[in-house]
């Protein structure tokens, strides 16, 4: 049997420290959070940079190095500095020897490295080792060379090797969710399917509960299958809550790929123990005849403004939509004229309104204007400079353009002023595709080094 504890589902978003006590309690043989993920955007990755601030993250994983040492087992943590490239997991790095500094603790750090070099992926690609998954972007030399980041998604085979240093803390680069979870229970002889299956319930933490804040749980792993007990005090898992899971961020409730093969939970068995634990069995895992990994890039896609107007004239609440298109087409003219851009070259304005469908855009068939609507003006343009530029022409559009010629000038509000926020560059995801490996160890470095006294 193997216990892992999963203090949360990430670090950085909190967790309920008496919870984490009684995780620590139960003996576990390792501690196992994730860092990140793709779900806030491009952003992180194009910049190799954390969404979640120093302060915060240096707290929690300072609490997690001290549960580790009462533990006495290892502590791991996958796609650091929420996008798992390598400066974001050199910027963890550099937070946990400080901590171990300070705490005056010498530890073996293992460093798992995700980051891929675009001149080796061109090769894979003229070679025919990189495919494309569904809904791909085209993918070429070119695109290759313009990410400002590129990372492969490790498994559970990367993840073993770390541990097989012996290390106290491995800090790994982008990995699978479920990599970090299932990596010990494989290595340990658990079952395969149970060990894939659990790791994908567990990889958020007490998402699966009754209790999704509360944030640890305990995955006993066996010869059979799994065990998930939440370590809250008032929270709770059920057959419903645990089955769930298969749906979250998964196109195929059924079925999960996975580095070297896939989880098949069509025969599960999901069975309360008591009201807070539920044992699952039945399922499977089958290996693929190749092994791929996922890859992930970002490439800068321009620069940025937004800015900000309220509308509350009923009138205009009531015709916003042809008051927004109006004001794109006039000040996309004017732009044109006065500047000599190209329109969707050398930038593009879009106006959202905020309180109507500003989140689904087209495909929201339900928004209902209110008495109030935010109007969020975004240009974006192949330079900062163009961007600021167009945005200014925007401005009195979005302050007094009325809906006719034939009628007084609006005023309408700015809650800021300057109302142009400049955002800088942006990123846009480019690559959704797997490349083959002869060697799963082929496109990551691992390192060990002691810190502390």
């Amino acid at each position: 049997m193997v216990k892992v504890l999963i203090p949360s589902g990430a670090l950085g978003l909190g967790y309920d420290r008496a919870a984490l006590s009684r995780g620590i309690a139960a003996k576990p043989d390792i501690i196992a959070i994730d860092g990140g993920s793709t779900d806030s955007g491009p952003h992180y990755l194009g910049t190799g940079t954390s969404k979640y601030s120093r302060n915060s993250t240096r707290a929690e994983w300072a609490e997690l190095m001290e549960a580790r040492a009462q533990a006495g087992v290892p502590l791991i943590i996958g796609t650091a500095g929420t996008c798992g490239a390598d400066s974001a997991v050199d910027w963890l790095v550099d937070i946990t020897r400080e901590i171990a500094a300070e705490r005056g603790e010498k530890l073996n750090l293992a460093v798992l490295k995700s980051g891929q070099s675009a001149d080796t992926l061109i090769k894979a690609l003229e070679n025919g080792r990189i495919s494309d998954l569904p809904a791909a972007p085209e993918i070429s030399a070119d695109i290759l060379r313009n990410c400002t980041n590129i990372v492969a998604l490790a498994g559970a085979e990367q993840i073993q090797a770390a541990l097989d240093t012996g290390a106290d803390i491995v800090i790994a680069g982008r990995t699978t969710d479920t990599a970090i979870i299932s990596a010990l229970p494989l290595a340990r002889g658990c079952h395969a399917g149970g060990a894939w299956h659990g790791a994908k319930i567990g990889e958020c933490g007490a998402l699966a509960t009754t209790s999704p804040n509360s944030g640890t749980i305990l995955i006993d792993f066996d010869a059979d299958g799994f065990t998930m007990t939440p370590m809250g005090d008032e929270a709770r898992a059920t057959p419903h809550t645990v089955s769930a899971h298969m749906l979250y961020e998964n196109s195929d409730p059924y079925i999960l790929y996975e580095p070297g093969g896939h989880l098949d939970v069509r025969g599960a068995t999901y069975t309360a123990l008591d009201d807070r634990s539920v044992r699952v069995t039945g399922s499977t895992w089958v290996p693929s005849d190749t092994y791929t990994v996922k890859l992930e890039g970002a490439r800068q896609a321009g620069f940025q403004t937004v800015s900000l107007a309220l509308v509350r004239d009923a009138r205009y609440v009531e015709h916003i939509n042809a008051w927004c298109d109006d004001i794109v087409d006039k000040c996309t003219a004017k732009a044109q004229a006065r500047i000599g851009a190209r329109v969707g070259g050398d930038f593009t304005i879009e106006l959202r309104v905020i309180g109507q469908n500003a989140t689904l855009g087209a495909l929201d068939t339900h928004a209902v204007n209110g008495t109030e609507l935010g109007v969020m003006g975004i240009v974006t343009a192949e330079t900062e400079a163009l961007s600021r530029e167009v945005a200014k022409m925007l401005n009195p559009y979005l302050l007094h353009h009325p809906l006719t010629e034939q009628e007084e000038m609006p005023t309408f509000a700015f809650p800021f002023s300057p109302p142009e926020m400049p955002r800088g560059a942006i990123h846009e995801f480019c690559l959704n595709h797997v490349l083959e490996l002869d060697d799963p160890m082929q496109a990551f470095r691992l390192t060990t080094e002691e810190i502390g006294a």
